[in-house]
């Protein structure tokens, strides 16, 4: 019997596996256009696979690589489709909130209560940590949500995007009850993974410090970088500042005067109950599994596409009892949906494609030999490498999940039967660095999401959320030195806070001093 040699390209488990990731989110960064950089990412990835520095160089094998491996392969995942799908019903029910006189009547109804720029911040804050079950969910529902409130006091989308994105991630990753809790403790091995995640919520300062930066941003109305330009033009009146704004049109769909508040309620309510009942019905719940370990188990996107699935279905009823939409009226807005989250799944596509191209190149074989190969008196600054190079694998990657699943094995490894606090130290800052990377990375499913849920410019969010992330993740490094050192959580996140305050009080004292000049 002939055996089958597996082709590994003779680039695989090198540094170049993270070139093409990192030109994709150089250009777009330097050119604003995230489509075509992301495409010449996947090609050089394709190129790299087919040995393009090589004389056995095969441009065949590089672009089947690039099509049938990537975008026809991660199309082809059901884990990808269910996401596509749960996002397209999303943009549905917003359409159809919108066609009802939800979204209007709420808007009125917040302007009535939310007197203040700074109330409607801070509501967007509460409710994206409500809304902990899943990064994705809370970005749509979150957008859709408070958009009205957000545009009628005059606060820019991208300052919605940057609060929508720094409620997503930062709190699902000190959730218990979370998609994400579910992740971590499928990558912890041997050990018990749920109550390793519990007791590394503390040390999760990336997430902590971040909750905490958004509230102090908005009190304390200290704007900086380019997210200073935007909310002084937002005062003026523009939200978008740039020329290029994709969902400028979508206010048109907005009736006035149709429905009541109760008509974008209880979709929503309806929305987060349904997808709670899909996530642990795919966890098991409802086989007998308890629903701590439902949730721990379950699969994010069959959950969430069952749940959206039913809710719209749910919802079209409701209205056409109430007499908002006819039934034909919601089937109308199916394709208006669809069209509005074009954009999202696109970059959507093309960014799991990239990851692909990665995953093939061998990154995270990479990446593990790098971070394997610290030992000896550099254990104690480990969990600040650790931290530093999950920021760097998941910003480069564009996903936190596959960092999980580089990383924590190896801490798992190294810390298991010697160190218990140092693995949960470690453990917790590849969470955070995930968190961290994944926050600012214009590949992030995540940041795409947020985003799509803002309706603002993809690239726009990005660059004017970057210094943001910076500030948190700086000050997040030093205390993982610290607490790699002390091993006790309390401390280093003391010691965190006050430097995250004096920061954006000496920030804000110095923009300050600017405007007087």
């Amino acid at each position: 019997m002939e055996e089958i040699i597996e082709y590994v390209p003779n680039m695989y488990a090198t540094f170049w596996a993270l070139i093409p990731p990192l030109v994709a989110i150089v250009l777009a960064l330097i050119t604003k256009e995230v489509y075509s950089s992301l495409f010449i990412g996947i090609v050089i990835g394709g190129l790299f696979y087919g040995n393009i520095f090589q004389s056995g160089f095969s441009m065949e094998k590089s672009v089947l690589h690039i099509f049938e491996d990537g975008i026809v392969g991660v199309l082809s995942s059901p884990y990808n489709v269910g996401i596509l799908v749960f996002l397209v019903v999303l943009g549905v029910m917003v359409c159809m909130m919108n066609r009802a006189g939800g979204s209007a009547a709420f808007g009125e109804w917040a302007g009535k209560h939310i007197k203040t720029r700074v109330g409607a911040q801070l509501s967007t804050i509460f409710l994206g940590v409500l809304i902990f079950i899943d990064d994705y969910f809370n970005c749509l529902t979150v957008g859709s949500v408070m958009r009205p409130v957000t545009d009628k006091h005059n606060v820019s989308r991208a300052k919605l995007a940057y609060l929508i994105d720094a409620t997503a991630a930062p709190v699902c990753i000190i959730a218990p009850i979370s998609s994400w809790a579910a992740a971590v403790t499928g990558f912890v091995e041997g050990e018990d993974g749920f109550a390793i995640f519990i007791k590394a919520i503390p040390y999760n300062y990336y997430a902590l410090f971040t909750i905490a930066a958004m509230v102090v941003i908005v009190l304390m109305k200290v704007d900086f970088g380019s997210m200073g330009k935007h909310e002084a033009n937002a005062l003026k009146g523009d939200l978008y500042t740039t020329p290029d704004r994709p969902y400028a049109n979508a206010t048109e769909d907005v009736i006035k005067g149709r429905g009541k508040v109760l008509d974008l309620l209880f979709p929503i309510i309806t929305l987060i109950i349904c997808c709670i009942i899909g996530m642990i019905y795919s966890g098991g719940f409802f086989k007998g599994v308890g629903i701590i370990d439902a949730f721990s188990g379950s699969d994010a996107s069959t959950g969430l596409m069952l749940g959206s699935f039913f809710a719209l279905a749910i919802t079209i009823i409701f209205y056409s009892v109430r007499r908002v939409l006819s039934f034909k009226e919601s089937c109308a807005c199916i394709p208006e949906g669809f069209k509005a989250m074009v954009p999202a799944i696109l970059i959507l596509t093309f960014a799991w494609t990239l990851k692909a191209m990665t995953d093939s190149l061998g990154a995270r074989e990479f990446v593990a030999g790098l971070v394997g190969g610290v030992s000896g008196a550099w254990l104690g600054i480990l969990p600040a490498v650790v931290f530093l190079v999950a920021v760097f694998l998941a910003f480069a990657t564009g996903t936190s999940w596959g960092t999980f699943g580089i990383l924590i094995p190896i801490v798992v490894n190294t810390f298991a039967g010697t160190n218990h606090t140092m693995m949960i130290i470690s453990i917790s800052a590849c969470m955070a660095g995930a968190v961290c990377g994944d926050h600012c990375s214009p590949i992030s499913d995540t940041t795409i999401m947020a985003s799509a849920g803002a309706q603002c410019n993809h690239m726009n969010h990005v660059s004017t959320q970057l210094p943001y992330v910076l500030v948190v993740a700086a000050i997040s490094f030093v205390t993982y030195i610290i607490a790699g050192f002390i091993q006790n959580p309390v401390v280093p996140l003391i010691i965190g806070f006050i430097i995250l305050i004096g920061v954006l009080a000496g920030i804000k004292y110095i923009n300050k001093g600017k405007s007087n000049e």
